[in-house]
């Protein structure tokens, strides 16, 4: 089946606004978005630019507007979409650089800001090796630790398009994947960041960024915080706070 594919050129570094190109690609009932960009690159059109990464959904490089909604391209079929006409796009909310390509800066610097790493000070084992955790414990974090940072979910918040300086969905879901985990012990620090002006309470519950490639209830995330912040001013300490989904299987 031949599908027509319409896509956006622009370079930031000469361009004021896009000119839109169409392309038209043969496909079968397993070729990917990510695989028809990448025939249109090697067989069209070898200036046409996006990122690819592992071609996998796993480092999740290859988010973009698919038909109006946000999508991984190298997970999306052509056919799955049940139309022989695909709009492609770069992810809303980000600043382009190069047709398919936007720029994560702000959005790395956000995660950032998150402290993405396990603080502790519980005693290490007594073998030296890995605290571990139980199954249960795991499950409750599991789902929020499979982000891949695809910015889908940011960029299809609209309190991220009007304001730049909110953390967005994926920066606080970094954030509850943290203060859920039983090993962690910087509750209060984590808190006390996504409890501040730019996080949390900016969050208008329109929950499009539980609209997850990986099924992240990124949404319900951003309520659970916002009631650990409720119980910890009211010193509650740390609070089971069970979110829909968190049990289902990665």
């Amino acid at each position: 089946m031949k599908v027509t594919f319409r896509v956006p050129r622009f370079d930031a570094a000469t361009d004021f606004t896009a000119k839109y190109q169409v392309y038209h690609v043969e496909v079968n009932q397993f070729t990917t978005i990510l695989d028809a960009l990448n025939i249109i690159k090697d067989e069209q059109d070898s200036s046409l630019t996006f990122r690819r990464g592992s071609q996998s959904g796993i480092d999740g490089s290859c988010g973009m507007m698919i038909n109006g909604r946000n999508r991984l391209a190298s997970t999306t079929r052509v056919l799955s979409l049940n139309t022989t006409e695909i709009a492609v796009g770069p992810l809303p909310g980000f600043p382009v650089i190069r047709d398919l390509v936007v720029d994560f800066d702000s959005f790395f610097a956000k995660d950032a800001v998150m402290l993405p790493y396990l603080v502790t000070d519980i005693a290490k084992p007594a073998d030296g090796k890995e605290r571990l955790q139980s199954p249960k414990d795991a499950n409750r974090i599991a789902l929020a630790a499979s982000c891949n940072q695809c910015g889908c979910c940011t960029s299809a918040c609209p309190v991220h398009w009007s304001n730049g300086e909110y953390y967005g969905p994926s920066a606080l879901t970094r954030a509850y994947r943290f203060v859920e985990d039983s090993r962690d012990t910087a509750i209060k620090a984590r808190l006390d960041i996504v409890g501040s002006e730019t996080g949390v309470w900016r969050c208008h519950t329109v929950f499009n960024c539980s609209e997850c490639p990986k099924s992240i209830p990124n949404g319900e995330n951003i309520q659970a915080l916002k009631r650990k912040i409720m119980l910890n001013k009211i010193g509650l300490g740390r609070i089971e706070v069970k979110v829909a989904r968190t049990e289902a299987t990665v």
